[in-house]
């Protein structure tokens, strides 16, 4: 028995070794590829800038991957390489306009190549900013190519400004014109037995339509036909203007598609030379080695003699002298994209505190002018209201407020912008929807289908509303159509007080009612058509500054988030990037979930309804094209 004890005590102990030895090594392994991971993000995120050389002559490639957005969301997970899921990334149109101006005036860049094969997409007024800088560029003599195995409709826009179009023979150019579609609940709400309550004053206040409707309401058809098709003029006019077309060619391309196909056997990249949209039909490497031939190229370089747009702005920005002097002013640039919701809000919506604190940060360094960049659809009233606030205080304390807005400042958008002295909008900006709603979702039936019942007893008819599981009461929807109608007059008195207006004249232009950037100036809604740097500009001038520079005002990362952002510009962009856009351009899968995301996007909306008093001025067909 004792020798059996020994004998199993050995064994016990000989594989108890074992075991501790592969425990130290996959402990000291896992060790080593923590170190190594974190050596890797270390480089990533602090090594040293390498400083480009520019080679003379050389093209400036634009070839943005993602989306254009005038600020760049806040990245929530992990980056791809880690684990996280692959997306698109986001491309601040500010950074390639500044690439692109800077390179107009760029003795040693020769010319610009637009790759555009991974740029997913870009509201109108977007395309329309980096149009311009494209149209500076070319005023100084500088030509533009444009290189492309697809162009959709975003990247079609840039491609027209090029001087030449190549296009693969097995390409196309995809042009549809504008729509909006969006799915509507109420038949899947009352399946469920979802009430929906909802508040509202005007006719074309739309937003709240996809839950209390199946379809089209017939007010907010004729809303969304008259700013579409303003929008695609502008389009449509500035794209055959580029490509010296008869007006209506772009729209009868479309129209004759079927017959134009059949002419060239199905071929898309034929019908299109044919109409003229393209000028060469040849594939990406021919296109090259003529980029090489025309560009040039340095030694053991297989492309054509370039430097990229971003990492040019970079190089540009770390060897940049500050000018000295004293003298020159400051102005003040914060940009406000996304939902409004009240309190802190992350990079992609607008907090009221968050934006709040960044527009008073503003005054205490002391900037000559400040310019708020605004790209919202709206949100919380509440939340909206705190923002104006801010703005006046800025306003009282000595500083001149300009708003230039982006695709999109309508509804708590324009509520906002209401509180500067001067609105600058594009001509296809997506403005006005001056309206409320209120809405409120209870799930009593469906709780009571389950067999699960509310009940209790209250010191007014008041007490427990709002609950989830309860019929909303009489009582409290008075109280909230109320207050609805309220936040509506108030709404139409600020508009008027700030345009020099009254409500009454107010009213019938508002209701809900979009507009274009064009078309709000002829209603007195906004005061100038251009763009982000037009806005500087006439807020320097405002300010009385002949020498200024531009003070972006940002909201200051936590550790966590700085590793998140550093993580997504320096390691996983192009991989993000690459992977995404060729799955959605490539597998029907990815297709179909890249158009799945439009559909689910009014639920994912719900998330930001946290106003105090549920009121919202929200535009749901303010996702400008």
């Amino acid at each position: 028995m004792t020798d059996s004890y020994h004998e199993k005590g050995f064994i016990r102990r000989f594989f108890g070794a074992i075991g501790g030895a592969i425990t130290w090594l996959r402990r000291v392994f896992t060790n080593l590829l923590f170190l190594l991971l974190l050596l890797f993000i270390g480089i990533a995120i602090f090594g040293k800038e390498e400083r480009l050389t520019i080679p003379q002559g050389a093209a400036l490639k634009v070839a943005p991957s993602g989306f254009l957005v005038d600020e760049v969301s806040q990245p929530t997970t992990l980056p791809g390489f880690l684990g996280g899921p692959p997306g698109p990334v986001e491309v601040r149109v500010k950074d390639l306009v500044d690439a692109i101006d800077s390179a107009a005036k760029d003795s040693r860049i020769s010319s610009l190549v637009l790759e555009l094969d991974y740029l997913v997409g870009g509201s109108l007024s977007k395309l329309e900013e980096v149009g311009a800088a494209l149209q500076r560029f070319k005023a100084t003599d500088k030509p533009i190519y444009a290189v492309g195995d697809n162009y959709t409709q975003s990247q079609y826009f840039l491609a027209s400004h090029a001087d030449k179009i190549y296009l693969n023979p097995m390409g196309s150019v995809l042009l549809t014109g504008f729509g909006v579609y969006r799915n509507y609940y109420r038949s899947a709400l009352d399946k469920l037995k979802v009430n929906f309550h909802v508040f509202r004053v005007g006719d074309y206040k739309d937003f709240i339509e996809p839950y209390t409707r199946d379809d089209m309401s017939p007010a907010s058809r004729e809303n969304n036909q008259r700013w579409l098709h303003e929008l695609w003029s502008e389009y449509t006019e500035q794209v055959t203007g580029l490509r010296n077309l008869p007006p209506d060619s772009i729209d009868a391309f479309i129209d004759e598609l079927p017959q134009n196909l059949q002419q060239h056997e199905g071929s898309w990249a034929e019908a299109a030379l044919a109409n003229k949209l393209v000028d060469q039909l040849v594939s990406r490497r021919v296109a090259i080695n003529e980029l090489r031939e025309t560009i040039g190229a340095e030694d053991k370089k297989q492309g054509y003699k370039s430097i990229d747009a971003l990492a040019y702005l970079r190089h540009q920005k770390l060897t940049q002298i500050p000018t000295p002097g004293a003298e020159a002013g400051k102005i003040g640039l914060i940009s406000a994209s996304g939902a409004i919701v009240d309190g802190e809000a992350p990079a992609g919506q607008i907090g009221s505190e968050t934006l709040g604190k960044l527009i008073a940060d503003a005054r205490e360094k002391k900037v000559n002018a400040l310019v708020l960049r605004i790209d919202s659809g709206g949100g919380s009233a509440f939340a909206s209201e705190a923002i104006r606030q801010e703005l006046l205080a800025t306003r009282e304390a000595g500083i001149p407020v300009t708003i230039s807005m982006g695709s999109v400042a309508a509804s708590g958008g324009y509520w906002i912008a209401t509180g500067g002295d001067r609105i600058w909008a594009s001509p296809s900006t997506i403005t006005g929807s001056i309206g409320v709603f209120g809405a409120f979702p209870t799930f009593e039936e469906s709780l009571e289908s389950l067999g699960i019942f509310n009940d209790g007893i209250g010191t007014s008819e008041l007490a427990g509303t709002m609950r989830l599981d309860r019929a909303l009461p009489e009582a409290a929807a008075s109280v909230l159509q109320q207050g609805v109608e309220n936040t509506y007059a108030r709404f139409l008195q600020i508009v008027a007080e700030a345009r020099g207006s009254t409500p009454k004249e107010v009213h019938k232009i508002a209701q809900g009612q979009v507009w274009t950037g064009r078309a709000a100036q002829q209603l007195g809604l906004v005061d100038e058509l251009g763009n982000l740097n037009d806005a500087i500009a006439d807020a320097a001038q405002r300010a009385d500054l002949e020498r200024y520079h531009v003070v972006e005002i940002q909201r200051e990362l936590t550790p966590g988030e700085r590793l998140l952002r550093a993580l997504a510009d320096n390691v996983d962009a192009t991989i993000a990037a690459a992977f995404t856009n060729s799955l959605e351009a490539n597998l029907p899968l990815g297709a179909w979930l890249t158009s799945l995301q439009p559909a689910l996007a009014p639920i994912a909306e719900l998330q930001s309804y946290r106003d105090p008093r549920a009121l919202y001025v929200r535009c749901l067909a303010c996702l400008a094209p």
